[in-house]
């Protein structure tokens, strides 16, 4: 059973222009996520799926696999299920242990964590996918959707409400191809820190990334 880690990168990114190969703290995204898998020992590989062929060199000149995303699967417009679906039917391997380039801040030990709950849980779940606790006064269509405004608690007294990050999430090839998604219908949700589920999607994302990882990198060259 062959365990590898799958980074999808497409070019064409909108909100952030070409967030992935942008400069950021000295590398780039990209570079940082690949360097950061590679040294994880239980990963029989690393995979990158992209459409760019910038981004497939550098991840060849790492010592990563490849695959070449066809351009229909590479799109704003198409649905993130049937990306899934065909990264799942060209991924060289059995367990997908999904990693956004956009989540720099995910510690290697949280990843390694997740694989392990992965299999600890495989008789009642299908996949593992990080999360991160939300304690926010939330609304929609004119209405609270988690709290009474009349008798408004603490904000540490909402319900606990989980959001998926896609830091890092773990499910077989296989069930990945039957449910078109990285979140089976029988998934454990695995909750990570707050500042290791920053995910880059604006260029106020990035830049906040880019402090705290700044920050993160600086204190590791202290320790040494």
């Amino acid at each position: 059973m062959k365990i590898k880690a799958l980074v999808a990168a497409r070019s064409g990114s909108e909100r952030v222009e070409n967030k992935n190969l942008r400069q950021f703290a000295g590398k780039n995204l990209l570079e940082y996520k690949l360097e950061s898998l590679l040294q994880i020992p239980s990963f029989d590989g690393v995979v990158l799926n992209s459409n760019c062929e910038e981004m497939l060199a550098l991840a060849k000149s790492m010592g990563c696999e490849t695959v070449r995303r066809d351009e229909e699967f590479a799109t704003s417009s198409v649905s993130m299920n049937v990306c899934y679906h065909n990264m799942a039917e060209n991924f060289p391997g059995d367990i997908v242990v999904y990693c956004n380039a956009t989540s720099p801040m995910i510690s290697t030990e949280s990843i390694e964590t997740a694989v392990r709950l992965y299999f600890e849980n495989q008789d009642l779940y299908t996949s593992v996918n990080s999360a991160h606790l939300i304690k926010e006064f939330m609304w929609m269509n004119g209405q609270a959707l988690n709290y009474n405004p009349t008798l408004q608690p603490r904000s540490q007294d909402l319900p606990d409400i989980y959001s998926l990050n896609f830091a890092v999430s773990v499910i077989s090839r296989e069930d990945m191809i039957k449910e078109r998604s990285v979140v089976s219908s029988r998934c454990k949700l695995f909750t990570i820190p707050t500042v290791e589920a920053v995910d880059i999607d604006t260029l106020l994302d990035f830049e906040i990334a880019e402090y705290l990882f700044s920050k993160k990198i600086s204190k590791i060259a202290e320790n040494y």
